[in-house]
């Protein structure tokens, strides 16, 4: 059995973290996988959206894999490679231009934790616990900290990273970490209602908005207004933007063409 299950169903990909023995923890195969999975929605024209979860219900993703004798392990460092794997997986999920719904089914610690605040959405089951617990093995959270960051109020990500100590969904919840929080019961009717949200929508809109979004976050402001400003012609160009104002015209439900 793969340690990561890529299956489409309907508009939306799916990858599965396959190692609930290992609580779902990643190792060099298993990042390369998720990033592979990626690239290959992203490229499907009829693919609008990404889910991300782990197998089982103990874990969505332990982070590293810290077995003794692990092969791909996370803190291995091959010095002839210019960048690390797990940042290539990053990097990758930020370029991506479809959303990636994290479907936090089970706890999400350290690496594991990085990859759900990389992802442009989350819904979480309520018994959860996320953390940063890397001190407590003698190291600090760095390659999933400039995510961390983006999504965490700083005062309170500081706090979580030098003390390790976990928190639970209703906490995440509350610092933004969560779009929503529900039984676990009623987690994968939450993410079918928010899926549907998703895909009914024009995808070229979705795709060009996401990176517009992902980039101006990066600007300053005068440089996020002069980018948005040449956005808007580029937007108004596409067949779906034609047809979104000609179905409201028409009052009629929009035929997206994806283009």
């Amino acid at each position: 059995m793969s340690d990561v299950l890529i299956e489409r169903r309907g508009a939306v990909q799916w990858i599965t973290i396959n190692r609930p023995e290992r609580r779902n923890a990643l190792n060099e195969q298993v990042v390369k996988a998720i990033d592979a999975g990626i690239a290959q929605a992203v490229e499907d024209r009829e693919c609008r959206a990404i889910v991300l979860t782990g197998a089982g219900e103990q874990a969505f993703c332990a982070g590293a894999d810290l077995q003794k004798n692990v092969q791909g392990g996370a803190f291995d460092v091959d010095f002839s490679r210019p960048r690390h794997y797990i940042v290539d997986l990053f990097k990758r999920i930020q370029e991506c231009t479809l959303p990636i719904v994290a479907r936090v089914n089970g706890h999400a610690m350290a690496g594991g934790f990085g990859i759900l605040c990389a992802c442009d959405m989350a819904i979480a089951a309520d018994d959860i616990r996320v953390g940063t617990p890397e001190s407590k093995i003698g190291v600090t959270p760095m390659m999933i900290l400039p995510f961390m960051l983006r999504v965490l109020p700083p005062r309170k990500l500081q706090e979580l990273c030098v003390t390790g100590e976990q928190f639970s969904a209703a906490d995440g919840l509350e610092m933004g970490l969560f779009n929503y929080v529900v039984p676990r019961a009623e987690l994968d009717a939450k993410l079918d209602w928010l899926l549907k949200r998703i895909t009914d929508k024009s995808p070229t809109a979705v795709r060009l908005g996401k990176q517009a979004f992902n980039a101006t976050r990066d600007m300053g402001l005068r440089e996020a207004l002069e980018y948005s400003q040449a956005m808007v012609p580029v937007m108004s160009s596409t067949s779906d933007a034609r047809e979104g104002k000609l179905s409201f015209q028409e009052k009629r439900p929009a035929k997206w063409s994806g283009k």
